[in-house]
């Protein structure tokens, strides 16, 4: 994967102006000679890990990726099937390990897949062989794309840990063509009092070094194999209960790592969504299907579990009232 690849695609922060490899191959610059982000491993770079160098550790030392498990997901949560994106272009919106990047570029998508992390590492040696898919780390507020130029744009699980998850919504948002479709999952707000006592928590492990915390993460893992009591205590202290090891790990550190961890109602997203110009609006139901956890959902006493939207722009980005018809993607 050569930076001529994806140099196509990058803009100026206007989002007009395509960006240009200085004379040295090192850095990117604008046409005026502005530099603006540099090049490490053939990938653009516009930002280091800050507040999320939790996540570029995460991404980088488990594998998580079993692609049947994957492949439903992605279906899950975006309410798009593979099958739909060949020939489109696609916006992973904090792509992570690369995973979900992975499924559309071998559907036959054209993918950009970004992430603020380190983790775009791991994702391009997991898409290696895609020519089609191409990444860069980058602020998902600031994204070097030019806006109204996707047929599809998905986020799942990252939005909200920034400091401010409509922010990052209302940037990526805008990257949409008229027409096309978005796709959010969120981490669902639960019950006061489960709130109460994760947050309290989550004050003390989001100040923890990784090689202190990991050993908790492991202990949750040990918890979310054990039968009944796992999936009874984690509805008070949030823990993951994945059949893999790895995953229960890698999960759990994911909810007590990061510095920044929102959690919304299916009706705040709806209203973002809204107002960003997206109708046909649908609220996407989770992933298991078992009748006693669609219940325990349904009353927002799952922790870890999502609100998750997904709906097609009506009107450009420029907000210019003009409409277009919606289409399959």
């Amino acid at each position: 994967m050569s930076i001529e690849t994806i140099l196509p695609y990058l803009r100026t922060a206007s989002g007009e102006s395509p960006l240009q490899v200085t004379s040295d191959g090192r850095n990117l610059q604008s046409a005026g000679g502005e530099v603006l982000g540099k090049i490490v491993n053939n990938i653009p770079r516009f930002v280091s890990d800050n507040h999320l160098e939790s996540f570029g550790m995460q991404w980088t030392r488990f594998d998580v990726a079993h692609e049947d498990e994957d492949r439903a997901t992605f279906a899950a949560k975006t309410g798009v099937s593979l099958e739909q994106l060949r020939g489109s272009k696609v916006l992973d919106a904090g792509c992570g390990g690369g995973r979900y990047a992975k499924l559309c570029g071998e559907a036959g998508a054209v993918v950009i897949a970004a992430d603020h992390t380190r983790a775009v590492d791991r994702a391009a040696a997991l898409c290696a062989g895609l020519q089609q898919v191409h990444f860069l780390q980058a602020d998902l507020k600031q994204l070097p794309l030019e806006a109204g130029s996707f047929d599809f744009v998905f986020s799942i699980g990252v939005m909200h840990h920034d400091r401010s998850t409509r922010t990052v919504f209302e940037s990526v948002a805008p990257m949409v063509r008229a027409g096309g479709r978005l796709s959010v999952w969120l981490y669902r707000r639960n019950q006061w009092w489960q709130e109460l006592i994760n947050s309290g928590l989550r004050s003390i492990t989001s100040r923890l070094p990784a090689a202190v915390l990991l050993p908790f993460c492991h202990l949750g893992a040990i918890l979310g194999g054990i039968p009944m009591l796992g999936k009874v205590l984690n509805k008070f202290i949030s823990f993951s209960s994945h059949p893999c090891y790895q995953n229960r790990v890698c999960d759990t550190f994911d909810w007590w790592a990061p510095a920044y961890q929102h959690h919304h109602t299916t009706e705040e997203l709806l209203a973002w969504f809204r107002d960003a110009g997206f109708e046909q609006l649908q609220v996407l139901p989770p992933e298991k299907t078992g009748r006693w956890y669609r219940q325990l959902w349904s009353w927002n006493l799952l922790p870890g579990s999502g609100v998750n939207v997904t709906g097609i722009r009506t009107t450009l980005p420029t907000d210019s009232g003009k409409s277009a018809v919606a289409t399959d993607v």
